[in-house]
Protein backbone atom coordinates (compact mmCIF):
# COMPACT_ATOMS: atom_id res chain seq x y z
CA UNK A 1 0.00 0.00 0.00
CA UNK A 2 2.80 2.39 0.67
CA UNK A 3 4.83 1.44 -2.69
CA UNK A 4 1.04 2.16 -4.08
CA UNK A 5 0.96 5.78 -2.46
CA UNK A 6 4.01 7.12 -2.84
CA UNK A 7 4.85 5.27 -6.73
CA UNK A 8 4.49 8.74 -8.45
CA UNK A 9 5.65 11.33 -5.96
CA UNK A 10 7.34 13.93 -7.53
CA UNK A 11 11.23 13.77 -7.30
CA UNK A 12 13.30 15.02 -4.49
CA UNK A 13 10.36 14.26 -2.01
CA UNK A 14 11.29 13.07 1.20
CA UNK A 15 8.60 10.76 2.30
CA UNK A 16 10.23 7.25 1.01
CA UNK A 17 7.82 3.89 1.19
CA UNK A 18 9.82 2.64 4.60
CA UNK A 19 9.43 6.29 6.01
CA UNK A 20 5.71 5.62 5.81
CA UNK A 21 5.36 2.16 6.35
CA UNK A 22 7.62 2.55 10.03
CA UNK A 23 5.17 5.74 10.70
CA UNK A 24 1.95 3.29 9.70
CA UNK A 25 4.02 0.81 12.08
CA UNK A 26 4.29 3.05 14.81
CA UNK A 27 0.89 4.04 14.70
CA UNK A 28 -0.60 0.49 14.65
CA UNK A 29 1.51 -0.80 17.62
CA UNK A 30 -0.10 1.76 19.80
CA UNK A 31 -3.41 0.62 18.94
CA UNK A 32 -4.11 -1.63 22.32
CA UNK A 33 -6.08 -4.82 22.13
CA UNK A 34 -7.73 -4.23 18.82
CA UNK A 35 -9.51 -7.74 17.36
CA UNK A 36 -8.19 -8.27 14.10
CA UNK A 37 -10.60 -10.00 12.57
CA UNK A 38 -9.04 -10.70 9.33
CA UNK A 39 -6.69 -9.70 6.83
CA UNK A 40 -9.12 -7.53 5.45
CA UNK A 41 -9.72 -5.05 8.85
CA UNK A 42 -6.06 -4.84 9.14
CA UNK A 43 -5.40 -3.46 5.73
CA UNK A 44 -8.11 -1.12 6.47
CA UNK A 45 -7.26 0.49 9.60
CA UNK A 46 -3.81 0.12 7.95
CA UNK A 47 -5.68 2.79 5.14
CA UNK A 48 -6.85 4.56 7.84
CA UNK A 49 -3.65 4.90 9.07
CA UNK A 50 -1.82 5.93 5.75
CA UNK A 51 -4.65 8.68 5.12
CA UNK A 52 -3.77 10.43 8.39
CA UNK A 53 -0.46 10.27 7.95
CA UNK A 54 -0.56 11.77 4.18
CA UNK A 55 -2.91 13.93 4.99
CA UNK A 56 -1.24 15.53 8.10
CA UNK A 57 1.99 15.63 5.71
CA UNK A 58 -0.06 17.93 2.83
CA UNK A 59 -1.42 20.14 5.55
CA UNK A 60 2.15 20.87 6.51
CA UNK A 61 3.41 21.15 3.00
CA UNK A 62 0.53 23.15 2.02
CA UNK A 63 0.20 25.27 5.12
CA UNK A 64 2.17 28.54 3.57
CA UNK A 65 0.02 28.64 0.98
CA UNK A 66 -3.05 29.60 2.90
CA UNK A 67 -6.04 31.59 0.86
CA UNK A 68 -5.76 28.99 -1.83
CA UNK A 69 -9.28 28.75 -3.38
CA UNK A 70 -10.44 25.19 -3.18
CA UNK A 71 -9.03 22.44 -5.73
CA UNK A 72 -10.86 19.85 -7.57
CA UNK A 73 -9.85 16.23 -7.29
CA UNK A 74 -10.40 13.10 -9.41
CA UNK A 75 -11.93 10.77 -7.23
CA UNK A 76 -10.98 7.84 -10.12
CA UNK A 77 -9.11 4.93 -8.95
CA UNK A 78 -6.79 4.96 -11.49
CA UNK A 79 -5.46 8.16 -10.05
CA UNK A 80 -2.38 7.83 -7.77
CA UNK A 81 -2.70 9.14 -4.81
CA UNK A 82 0.07 11.71 -4.25
CA UNK A 83 0.76 12.58 -8.09
CA UNK A 84 -1.92 14.89 -6.82
CA UNK A 85 -1.15 18.09 -5.48
CA UNK A 86 -0.74 18.19 -1.55
CA UNK A 87 -4.12 20.93 -1.27
CA UNK A 88 -6.00 18.43 -3.07
CA UNK A 89 -5.41 15.40 -0.60
CA UNK A 90 -6.36 18.13 2.13
CA UNK A 91 -9.46 18.91 0.16
CA UNK A 92 -10.34 15.37 -0.50
CA UNK A 93 -10.12 14.46 3.34
CA UNK A 94 -12.06 17.43 3.95
CA UNK A 95 -14.58 16.23 1.85
CA UNK A 96 -14.53 12.96 3.02
CA UNK A 97 -14.96 14.07 7.00
CA UNK A 98 -17.88 15.83 5.75
CA UNK A 99 -19.42 12.85 3.89
CA UNK A 100 -18.74 10.88 6.68
CA UNK A 101 -20.86 13.18 9.12
CA UNK A 102 -23.86 11.99 6.57
CA UNK A 103 -23.31 8.70 5.73
CA UNK A 104 -20.49 6.90 7.79
CA UNK A 105 -20.11 4.09 5.69
CA UNK A 106 -20.14 5.48 2.58
CA UNK A 107 -17.07 7.48 3.65
CA UNK A 108 -15.36 4.20 4.94
CA UNK A 109 -15.91 2.66 1.65
CA UNK A 110 -14.03 5.63 -0.27
CA UNK A 111 -11.23 5.64 2.35
CA UNK A 112 -10.72 1.88 2.03
CA UNK A 113 -10.59 1.66 -1.80
CA UNK A 114 -8.76 5.23 -2.84
CA UNK A 115 -6.52 5.35 0.18
CA UNK A 116 -5.90 1.50 1.34
CA UNK A 117 -6.80 0.14 -2.55
CA UNK A 118 -8.98 -2.50 -1.06
CA UNK A 119 -11.04 -4.39 -3.42
CA UNK A 120 -15.06 -4.34 -3.54
CA UNK A 121 -14.86 -7.92 -1.80
CA UNK A 122 -12.13 -6.64 0.94
CA UNK A 123 -14.14 -3.69 1.62
CA UNK A 124 -18.02 -5.76 1.28
CA UNK A 125 -15.42 -8.20 4.44
CA UNK A 126 -14.56 -5.45 6.66
CA UNK A 127 -18.03 -3.54 6.17
CA UNK A 128 -19.99 -7.00 6.56
CA UNK A 129 -22.29 -6.41 4.00
CA UNK A 130 -22.73 -7.49 0.35
CA UNK A 131 -20.47 -6.59 -2.77
CA UNK A 132 -23.42 -5.15 -4.50
CA UNK A 133 -24.01 -2.61 -1.36
CA UNK A 134 -19.85 -1.63 -1.77
CA UNK A 135 -20.39 -1.22 -5.53
CA UNK A 136 -23.66 1.05 -4.69
CA UNK A 137 -22.35 2.92 -2.04
CA UNK A 138 -19.32 3.72 -3.96
CA UNK A 139 -21.01 4.86 -7.11
CA UNK A 140 -22.90 7.20 -4.59
CA UNK A 141 -20.07 8.48 -2.35
CA UNK A 142 -17.71 9.07 -5.65
CA UNK A 143 -20.96 10.89 -7.62
CA UNK A 144 -21.02 13.15 -3.73
CA UNK A 145 -17.27 13.69 -3.85
CA UNK A 146 -17.07 14.88 -7.35
CA UNK A 147 -19.75 17.37 -7.04
CA UNK A 148 -18.25 18.10 -3.78
CA UNK A 149 -14.93 18.88 -5.17
CA UNK A 150 -16.35 20.86 -8.24
CA UNK A 151 -17.65 23.40 -5.98
CA UNK A 152 -20.94 22.64 -7.11
CA UNK A 153 -21.98 20.92 -3.89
Amino acid sequence: MAAHFLRNERSGHTLQTTDLVHEAYLRLVNVHEVDWQHRAHFFAVAASVMRRILVDRARRQSAAKRGARPALVDVDLSVDLLSVRAREVVALDDALNTLAGADPRRAQIVEFRFFGGLSVEETAQVLKVSPETVMRDWKVARAWLLTELSGQG
